[in-house]
């Protein structure tokens, strides 16, 4: 076996370096190490790490969680290193480099080390009672620091680690585990304190002397004008990266720039050629808020820079073989029944995990969509076949609310339908590079090889504009299999 090199003596520490190594498409870590049979030994009781003869050495998933089961894995006898980890490689670039006059801007904010995660759990308890239940990876260092918590308990109906349900009692945990571990809100908390959402999100960030945080009337303007979550999210890490680049400056000369200031800062994010033209549009609407709505500057217009057109590039489409090929390759009813759903009523991710028991109109053979994309409700098709599948999963797993519910109750996570999907379509052998929303879109086109109107695909996928759909009518086969192509002609 290779290694990274033979430690001098006992009181060289043992460690474990993580390397990034990419094979067949796919994202894997190396571990070197000096020769030491117990991190060996330790190596091979390790289920989800595997001897590559490929590259003569330990190799596991690219994943946080299989670090961290790592780092618990070697605990008392080698300290997994990271810092290789996310070195990058000195790989010729394929495409041109753009050299841009002046210092880059919009570079990413440097976030703090990979943490482990604490998750935040609504639990019910008899009598109306609620309390907010920790779900995290056995870890030594949050066991020590829960045991000293003021704040966390260890509640014996739960058979967890529970916190009071109060907005203080999260602030609290997040201040004791900061350094330690990141805090996250399970998606059953809707938490409305603007303040604990700012904590929480900014809680990655390495924050240095000049760091400023984003300003929380921005956040309150967000709600105020009914924003959702998600688009606030995205705005206040936008206006982060933005506010940071010229943190130096301060917050106070920050909202004294003139729009040539702005323009300039998305000038060089286009002319940098690493943004995608969503983003830097996205980057634009959220320092365009800041300053039109939030500091009143009405006379600031950012109309100067020219937003990249976003490249009409065609969605990517599962055959029927491949849909059904998908479908047979997961035999859990559970997450067949959420693959099938995906497919089945062109739904999105999102849309999936919002779904309630009550959502489910077998009577009229509808599905309901509530609080979709835009905020609006829908309804769509429910198939049969899934409709007899959902009525054996409710047999089987009885959830409570929720049509699909998370191993510890409240709603199924977005992360956990895409880990099913991949886990499908590696099992499936298909090669293409679908996400969860290709079935969507399998969908919409398969419809309209079967000769459905694009006015009915439209309302069933709820796009409020017909030029939306019709960009499926680029990628169907329908009736071109009754062109002739010239060459078959001469």
């Amino acid at each position: 076996m290779r290694h990274a090199g033979q430690f001098s003596g006992a009181e060289r520490e043992a460690a474990v370096y993580l390397n990034a190594l990419a094979h067949e498409g796919k994202r894997f870590i190396k571990l070197w190490y000096g020769t030491n049979p117990a991190v060996t030994k330790r190596l091979r009781q390790a289920g989800w790490v595997k001897f590559s003869k490929t590259y003569k050495c330990y190799v596991m998933h690219h994943s946080a969680q299989a670090i961290e089961m790592l780092h618990t894995q070697l605990q008392g006898v080698a300290r997994v290193d990271t810092r290789y980890l996310h070195k990058p490689a000195r790989l010729k670039p394929a495409g041109g480099v753009p050299l841009v006059a002046g210092t880059p801007t919009g570079q990413p904010l440097e976030k703090a080390d990979l943490l482990p995660v604490v998750k935040l759990q609504a639990v019910a308890l008899g009598e109306g009672d609620m309390v907010i239940r920790l779900i995290f990876k056995p870890h030594p260092l949050i066991y020590a620091k829960l045991k000293e918590s003021k704040t966390a308990r260890w509640h014996a109906e739960v058979r967890a680690q529970v916190i009071a349900a109060k907005v203080s009692s999260i602030e609290s945990l997040a201040k004791e585990l900061e350094g330690v571990a990141w805090v996250w809100l399970g998606q059953e908390l809707q938490i409305k304190d603007l303040r604990l959402l700012r904590l929480l999100w900014e809680q990655v960030y390495l924050k240095g002397p000049t760091y400023i945080s984003c300003p929380l009337p921005y956040l309150e303007k967000l709600l105020l004008l009914n924003y959702s979550r998600i688009t606030m999210r995205t705005y206040h890490s936008l206006l982060l990266r933005f506010l940071n680049t010229y943190a130096t400056k301060g917050l106070e000369a920050i909202q004294l720039f003139d729009q040539e200031e702005m323009n300039r800062y998305h000038r060089q994010m286009v002319q940098a050629g690493t943004y995608s033209c969503s983003m830097v549009n996205q980057s634009i609407n959220a320092v365009k808020f800041y300053y039109q709505r939030v500091l009143l500057r009405t006379e600031v217009q950012l109309n100067q820079v020219e937003r990249p057109e976003k490249p009409e590039k065609l969605p990517l489409v599962l055959s029927r073989q491949e849909v059904a090929s998908l479908l047979a390759s997961t035999p859990n009813l559970k997450h067949r029944c959420l693959l099938q759903l995906l497919y089945a009523g062109g739904l999105r991710i999102g849309e999936v995990i919002n779904l309630r028991i009550t959502d489910v109109q077998s009577a009229r053979n509808l599905l309901l969509i509530r609080g979709g994309k835009g905020k609006k409700d829908r309804t769509t098709l429910l198939s049969q076949r899934l409709l007899e599948n959902l009525r054996a999963y409710y047999k089987e797993y009885r959830p409570k609310e929720w049509l699909f519910e998370g191993q510890f109750g409240g709603q199924y996570t977005v992360e956990s339908i895409r880990n099913v999907f991949r886990a499908a379509v590696e099992k499936a052998g298909i090669k293409t590079k679908a996400t969860p929303h290709t079935l969507r879109h399998s969908f919409a086109t398969h419809l309209l090889e079967q000769g459905t109107d694009l006015r009915y695909i439209q309302t069933l996928l709820g796009h409020s504009s017909s030029k939306t759909t019709e960009i499926y009518t680029h990628i169907t086969s329908h009736a071109l299999g009754q062109i002739t192509s010239p060459l078959d002609t001469l």
